[in-house]
């Protein structure tokens, strides 16, 4: 055994060295004798570790895999664990994934099967939840813990000298959770790897690859380039739902699909609204809308629009709402002719006083009150519908807050009478934090507005019609 450990501590910055060394790669009578090694894609990760290791930076090291079905995600996080707690002493590993089951019958499992096959495999013992090492079990362990947004302080604490995190299947894991984790990354050489099919286009595992990009490291494994993945059936799902449809691109390619089930915007709706240019001519009027912050950490967002382009959006912290409303004159006098929609509910009552004090023209809005169309439950629906309607034609700036607000917010239909229904701000809130960038821009499509005044004319909207000009002169 020693000179197995002597070896194997060699091998604390080179996962992929590891790897090979530890099983019985070829050999015959054993499930691997026709391999000679780990898959591409599975080295060349292994590889990138070492190389992120050897910079020595003091971050946290974090990689975001997304994979079609069948490319071996499974191994690689058994490589990964197997690693790390033969090479490290006292580690603290946790492994969850979206479901009981998933963790509990294949990451888990999977764990388990390679634990076998390991060339120190002796050194460790495997239970239901726990692998830990046999001379030191409380504290040298990984503990597979499923998730839950009522329990997450389980996932809290995790401080010591060396911190491993996976995520499997991480699509179906909790934001609340995410944010959880997030604190435990503050330890120098922390790791954290997340894996998954890329089955939501919303949510935390998405915005790795999208939001918060700079702070991860992404990997896309198509599952045509994986040695391991059956091609015959790759080829059926060609046949049968060609390469260009979601469920090639989550299930083979390992993309992110265009829309999720409940997702009301398109991320390709708002991605071609960031790189469209509009011409905007003089005879749009210039709408201003003022999202007033509800909550701590919520912001204050004033939004100027003209026509299908987005002048500017401006973002205040801690305002009250005196000075927000000071912030609305000063704007305002920047577009003197401009219409200003101010949400006035709940605190945002305070800011519509303050500007009736000023003497400020501007057009009150209740997310909540009667829409203009019966095809809607409330405004707030309303407003989102012709917000959609009109990034068809948008120019918007590549802001990470608002494009993040426009993707996220979730549908559905009221049962009595199938009219459209979003998400409450509220809910949207709890579940991926407040769009408030997004809400200040569709309060600029509450009423429709005469170019030569600031008198607002509510219009019936027509299902399917882009009524983001329907002005009239």
């Amino acid at each position: 055994m020693s000179s197995i450990a002597e070896d194997i501590v060699k091998f604390w910055d080179d996962p992929y060295k590891f790897v090979i060394y530890a099983f019985p790669w070829g050999e015959p009578g054993t499930p691997l004798e026709h391999y000679i090694g780990p898959d591409k894609w599975q080295r060349e990760l292994l590889q990138h570790i070492t190389t992120e290791i050897r910079k020595g930076n003091e971050s946290a090291i974090q990689f975001a895999v997304t994979s079609g079905h069948g490319v071996g995600k499974s191994s690689m996080t058994s490589w990964i664990i197997l690693w790390y707690i033969s090479t490290r002493p006292n580690p603290q590993i946790l492994i969850t994934a979206n479901t009981m089951q998933q963790l509990s019958t294949k990451t888990w499992r999977e764990l388990s099967k390679w634990h076998q096959l390991a060339i120190n495999r002796d050194w460790f013992e495997w239970t239901a939840t726990r692998f830990y090492h046999k001379e030191k079990p409380e504290t040298w362990f990984a503990a597979a813990l499923p998730w839950s947004e009522h329990r997450s302080e389980a996932f809290a604490g995790m401080h010591e000298e060396n911190v491993l995190v996976i995520f499997d299947e991480a699509s179906g894991i909790a934001d609340k959770i995410w944010e959880v984790v997030e604190g435990a990354m503050t330890t120098s050489g922390a790791m954290w790897f997340a894996f998954g099919n890329p089955t939501q286009n919303i949510g935390r595992f998405r915005e790795c690859f999208r939001k918060f990009k700079h702070r991860w490291i992404n990997y896309k494994v198509d599952s045509r380039d994986a040695a391991m993945a059956s091609q015959s059936q790759i080829r059926k799902w060609s046949e049968d739902y060609g390469e260009d449809s979601d469920f090639f691109l989550v299930r083979v390619k390992g993309e992110f699909p265009s829309r999720s089930d409940t997702q009301f915007i398109p991320s390709s709706l708002v991605d071609d609204a960031v790189e469209r240019v509009a011409q905007v001519s003089g005879d749009y009027p210039v709408l201003i809308g003022v999202d007033v912050a509800r909550n701590e950490g919520d912001k204050s967002v004033i939004l100027v629009r003209k026509g299908p382009k987005i002048l500017t959006i401006q973002k205040f912290n801690g305002l009250s709402g005196s000075q927000l409303t000071h912030k609305i004159s000063d704007i305002k006098a920047s577009f003197p002719s401009s219409t200003v929609f101010i949400d006035e509910v709940g605190v945002g009552a305070s800011v519509v006083d303050h500007c009736k004090m000023l003497g400020i023209k501007f057009i009150p809005v209740n997310a909540a009150s009667k829409p203009d169309s019966p095809m809607f439950v409330n405004k707030r629906s309303e407003m989102w519908h012709q917000m959609r309607e009109w990034l068809k034609k948008a120019d918007i700036p590549n802001d990470p807050d608002l494009i993040g607000g426009l993707i996220g917010i979730q549908y559905s239909y009221k049962r009595e009478t199938e009219q459209l229904l979003m998400e409450s701000k509220k809910d949207m809130r709890s579940r991926m934090g407040s769009p408030d960038e997004a809400d200040a821009l569709a309060l600029t499509f509450s009423y429709n507005v005469l170019p030569e005044s600031l008198k607002f004319r509510p219009q019936q909207i027509q299902h399917g019609v882009d009524s983001w000009n329907t002005w009239e002169t």
